[in-house]
Parts: structure tokens; sequence; C-alpha cells
């Protein structure tokens, strides 16, 4: 199946560390990143899985909740846990879905149908399209993909940015222009009139042209 920004985010159940999780159940009302990775005990999601451990409390404030997800079993995962705190300094606190059976990767097109049915045997090389961040939104629709090389470490403060983004536009009906930072000028979005404008901001915007309406970022 393939997947794109406003698909609904396919359902699954699975072994996690934390326990056997409905994923849209495990969601609720709130936010989600799922991110991916080929293999435990590779370099460079090591130093990812304690980044994000670390950005616990900015998830948190955002009430956005964070799993990975690694083809190995539960059980590798736990082991792979202590060597992340370890070397990174951070415990991981939020789940990792074993995947040993390739079921959610290929559930999110991240693995081809014939890729088999088990992670034995299989290396990081072989799973390297396994390395993807997904974006989730409450309504269980997909907001954001990024795919990355194995080689090449996620920029996680990039996703927080855009995560900012995207509840922004979700509360406010503003979009964020090039190279946005929170706290900066927003831009009212297209779909909302002049008139509906004037009433959501009574003092007014900067026109730069008719359809790139600037005005601050809402509190």
């Amino acid at each position: 199946m393939s997947l794109r920004i406003n698909s609904e985010a396919p359902n699954f159940t699975a072994e996690t560390t934390q326990g056997t999780i409905d994923f849209h159940e495990w969601i609720g009302d709130g936010w989600a990143i799922l991110f991916s990775h080929p293999k435990d005990f590779t370099p460079v999601c090591t130093t990812e899985l304690g980044y994000m451990a670390g950005l616990d409390s900015e998830f948190a404030k955002r009430n956005t909740k964070v799993i990975g997800l690694s083809v190995d079993p539960v059980s590798s995962h736990g082991k792979w846990a202590d060597d992340i705190e370890e070397t990174q300094g951070h415990k991981v606190n939020y789940p990792m879905i074993g995947d040993p059976e390739l079921k959610v990767a290929k559930l999110y097109d991240m693995l081809p149908e014939d890729a088999g049915d088990t992670s034995e045997g299989r290396t990081a090389a072989t799973n390297a399209t396994v390395r993807t961040v997904f974006i989730v939104g409450p309504d269980k629709k997909i907001k954001l993909m990024l795919a990355y090389p194995m080689s090449t470490g996620r920029n996680f403060n990039e996703v927080l940015r855009a995560l900012d983004s995207m509840q922004l536009t979700a509360k406010h009906q503003v979009a964020t222009p090039v190279n946005w930072q929170n706290g900066d000028d927003v831009i009212i979005v297209p779909s909302v009139s002049d008139e509906a404008a004037r009433e959501k901001y009574p003092n007014g915007w900067k026109t730069v042209k008719p359809y790139i309406r600037v005005v601050p970022q809402p509190k």
C-alpha cells in the first residue's frame, strides 16, 4: 500500500517494550511520532534513539507520543536500550516495537511484500528502507513522512520544528514560511478569506501579495 500525506496511518497490533499495543488506541486524542530503524545495535540509530529520549519533555509539551520500531524482536530491543542509555546518556522511556515478522514495515510500505516474513538472517543493509519518520495527527492521518539513508543521522530538531508548524496550522489556520522558527511571523492560509482573517486578526496583517498575508505567530 502506498502511503501519502493525509493517508490514514495504518492501524496495527504489535508487541513493544511496554507491552502489546493497538496503534490507534495508543495514540489516543493526541499526536504521535513513529520512527523506524533497520536493525538493533546499529551506530547511527543508537544516537537517534538516545536523542529522542532526551526530548521527552519537549514532546510532552506538544501532547505528542513517541514510538520506535526496529525489525528485530522486543527481547533484542531491551538489550539495545541499555547500550543507548550507556552511550547517549538518556534512558529510553518510549515504547519500541518489535517487528520480527516484518508486518509493520510492510504495512507502512518500508519493505516490499516479497521481503519474506522474518527478520532472521536479515542485515541492516537488506532493511535499509526501514528508516522513516511518520508524524500522525489526532485524526490518525499521516501529516509528515521523512525517509533517510542509514548513513545520515536524522535531525529531530527539524521534526520538532515541523510538528510545531503543523500544530499551528491545525489550531490557527496559518502556514509557516521557509526556515521558520517558533516565534517567527506566519502566513494566513489562502483558504481563509480576508473577511474571516479580519475577525481573527483585528490588528491586520502585512500584504506582500494578495496570496501572501503575514501576521505575528498566534499565541
